[in-house]
């Protein structure tokens, strides 16, 4: 995976977006135009709807989730056969713990996302709360934040880990290569190559580059996600497949559904 970059064997390869979202959750645009904007930008489409109890304007039963599925299929079979049908679930959230094994898999692929982690003291930190807790330093959180993401490696049955450099927005204006110390990004991607699961290349949370060729340099595997949920954003993967070029990472080897299945797990 980590040759020089070269055109695709294929001269009609298009990226995939493994990560969209429609209207069946927080996005703005309907199902139909998410897959029109992403065949407009020369790009695979795939919904990825937040499936959670905790997000507003989410997928958050286990029903809706039935219901979800039901929808995506039939536009896939009727306009859409190129469409990837996902779901991005929150780690701290208990949907993907109820969720049958005859819904999953009916996925072509799942997303999973560190919106919140859980601290020493057994609270939870979301990536979007403004209030920090007291006397907890940044590096405590980092600690906890790595210790969560091992955690997800093992027990979250998904196939990518979505945008992986996001944090609470009390350190978003932190350098990334600061808080992400080296030895966290081996913890990180040592803990994702041993699970089988992808690293996202965000273009809405952009990852720094070390992190990035840390993650190829280890074995796993990247996927294009534009984390799209206006007009603007959805399936705008050109500065994440440039990263991923720039790493020398075949084209054909990002993650797509179609050529590499699910991650294998036990349920």
């Amino acid at each position: 995976m980590t040759g020089r970059a070269s055109p695709p064997a294929d001269a009609g390869w298009r990226p995939r977006d493994c990560h969209a979202h429609s209207t069946f959750s927080d996005g703005a645009l309907e199902p139909r135009d998410v897959v029109a904007t992403a065949r407009a930008r020369g790009v695979r489409p795939s919904i990825t709807d937040h499936l959670s109890g905790d997000v507003s304007l989410s997928v958050a039963t286990v029903a809706q989730v039935r219901a979800y599925l039901g929808a995506l299929e039939s536009l896939a079979a009727s306009d859409a056969p190129d469409l990837a049908r996902g779901g991005e679930f929150c780690w701290h959230d208990a949907l993907w713990r109820e969720l049958p094994a005859e819904l999953w898999d009916r996925f072509t692929h799942t997303v999973g996302s560190l919106h919140a982690v859980w601290l020493d003291d057994g609270t939870s930190l979301h990536a979007f709360q403004r209030r920090w807790p007291d006397g907890l330093t940044a590096d405590a959180y980092m600690d906890s934040h790595v210790e969560n993401l091992e955690r997800f490696a093992v027990e979250m049955p998904v196939d990518v880990l979505a945008h992986p450099t996001l944090l609470p927005l009390a350190l978003r204006k932190r350098p990334l290569e600061e808080l992400w110390t080296e030895a966290r990004e081996e913890r990180a991607v040592r803990a994702l190559a041993a699970a089988g699961v992808a690293f996202e290349v965000s273009n809405r949370y952009r990852p720094h580059e070390r992190f990035v060729r840390r993650a190829v340099d280890a074995g796993v595997r990247l996927s294009l996600g534009s984390d799209g949920h206006t007009p603007e954003q959805v399936a705008d993967v050109a500065w994440p497949l440039s990263v991923a070029r720039a790493l020398g990472v075949r084209d054909e080897d990002l993650y797509d559904p179609d050529a590499h299945g699910r991650r294998r797990h036990d349920r």
